[in-house]
């Protein structure tokens, strides 16, 4: 028998006309359209940039990136659940917090400097603001870290956040190592969903930030 919570998600995505357009237009994600929605906003993609994707199944944000930073740039894409291969991703499955993975991500990206680090993590949601809300917070924190290793001078980093205890914070630590922080709230993000998008742009790389 499906639960009523899983019959209410499924009513949702009926209903839903990003996860229609998804399908249209042969999207993995609906969450493809808040990036495409960020950079119609903040032009973060540019040809020939090297992207370094957190959390990145099933793959909406890797395919809408291929598209504007082109063949000459390249996208390496980390989840612990698989992802079917796109053209122009390196995929690398496996936790990003794990030493033995990040050695692989150095290694997938070589001498490339990352011009963008970007996250459309999530925990594993219980409904519980209490639980999730913290767990968001954290994995954005780790998500940083691995950004400040990879980052290039002068380079973005997109991160999904639920919004709460912590928030405000995490947004006052970034002002330290950008020349401007931002917040997003995409029209293709739910309404009733605490999400929001913080963007650094133009990464200082600051010793010890």
């Amino acid at each position: 028998m499906v639960k009523s919570s899983s019959r209410r998600w499924l009513q949702r995505q009926a209903k839903d006309p990003y996860v229609k357009a998804a399908k249209r237009q042969g999207l993995r994600s609906r969450a493809s359209f808040k990036l495409a929605e960020v950079q119609e906003k903040d032009r973060l993609f540019r040809p020939g940039q090297w992207v370094l994707d957190l959390g990145a199944a099933p793959g909406g944000w890797c395919q809408m990136a291929t598209q504007w930073i082109g063949p000459r740039g390249h996208v390496v894409a980390v989840d612990l659940l698989p992802m079917a291969a796109i053209a122009g991703v390196t995929f690398i499955q496996g936790d990003f917090q794990d030493d033995a993975t990040a050695a692989r991500i150095r290694e997938a990206l070589g001498d490339h400097q990352v011009a963008i680090v970007m996250s459309d993590i999530a925990p594993n949601i219980t409904g519980i603001r209490a639980v999730d809300q913290p767990r968001s917070m954290r994995l954005a924190e780790l998500a940083w870290e691995m950004a400040q290793e990879v980052l290039a001078p002068g380079g973005h980093f997109l991160i999904k956040v639920f919004q709460g205890e912590g928030f405000e914070d995490f947004v006052r630590s970034l002002r330290k190592s950008f020349d401007k922080v931002v917040i997003r709230k995409p029209p293709a993000s739910r309404a009733e969903s605490r999400e929001h998008y913080i963007l650094g742009k133009g990464y200082k790389c600051i010793s010890g930030a």
